[in-house]
């Protein structure tokens, strides 16, 4: 694990920092058939990413991939699932928060998780075996392991060593993650019922899936997604998440999230920190 993990790692970075150079021109932007944005930068971390990982041998899919028949997917027990550049509508506005999301598979679960945040070069990473962790300025940490005498096992083990383990201190103030660009009314009604347990309620607005990197880090105890998600889109943060202690569950049943379903499309979900209760 220790080895796929680390190319993951690699592969985020990578990928992270072509998309930082496209950022920082005039980049142009197309359209899906979903009116949904697309630029240069979705498809060069797809292509980056894809060829560094392909080599683990096990099958890839990305939300700028081919789109793979259920026929052919549901035979896979452990494959990689991408999402190149999360939070395109955030890369276009130039608010920095868009992610690099890379998560592993197994028998419909996500076992690794590899979230890297180009702008703010900070990573976060977890298994299910190891726990979770946040890293700043990995970009250049990770330079530094690369040297021949180390392999991936004692890579990881430093680049653990000097990561934060997750969660950190969460904040007095009971605090809720929402969507910074898909904010819904069912949203601005679950606040309202924590302010009637909790008091004064703290709202944070937030792209991509830093949202739930924010709950695996103890920053938020909450967020509830009551809109459209992809597979892709929850994966690798739901597998930080967990390795965190925290719960990601489906909104209106409590069963944990589950992957490489015939429909990619997520069910609603709540990520709940370590030692929250709430059911709607």
């Amino acid at each position: 694990m220790e080895t796929l993990l680390y190319q993951a790692i690699e592969a985020a970075i990578t990928a992270g920092q072509a998309i930082l150079k496209i950022y920082e021109t005039d980049f142009t932007v197309a359209h899906k058939p979903d009116q949904s944005p697309l630029t240069l930068a979705d498809s060069e971390s797809h292509r980056i990413i894809v060829e560094r990982l392909e080599t683990a041998g096990f099958p890839i899919l990305s939300e700028e991939g081919r789109q793979l028949p259920y026929q052919e997917r549901q035979a896979w027990n452990t494959f990689w699932l991408l999402d190149p550049l999360d939070g395109t509508k955030e890369f276009v506005k130039r608010n920095g928060e868009f992610t690099v999301n890379i998560a592993l598979i197994t028998d419909g679960k996500p076992v690794m998780g590899v979230i890297y945040v180009p702008v703010a070069d900070v990573l976060y990473f977890g298994t299910i075996e190891n726990g979770a962790y946040k890293m700043a300025t990995v970009a250049e940490r990770l330079m530094a392991l690369v040297t021949p005498d180390k392999d991936k096992h004692q890579r990881i083990s430093e680049l653990c060593a000097a990561a934060e383990r997750l969660p950190l201190p969460s904040p007095e103030r009971f605090t809720v993650v929402g969507s910074r660009s898909h904010s819904t009314p069912d949203v601005d009604a679950i606040v309202e019922t924590l302010k009637k347990r909790h008091g004064d309620v703290n709202l944070i607005p937030a792209g991509s899936s830093l949202k739930i990197c924010m709950v695996a880090e103890g920053r938020a105890q909450l967020y509830p997604r009551t809109g459209p998600t992809m597979e892709w889109d929850t994966a690798a943060g739901q597998a930080i998440a967990e390795a965190a202690g925290a719960q990601m569950v489906v909104f209106d049943s409590g069963e944990p999230m589950r992957y490489n379903k015939e429909n990619l499309l997520n069910p609603w979900f709540i990520v709940k920190a370590r030692g929250i209760d709430f059911d709607v």
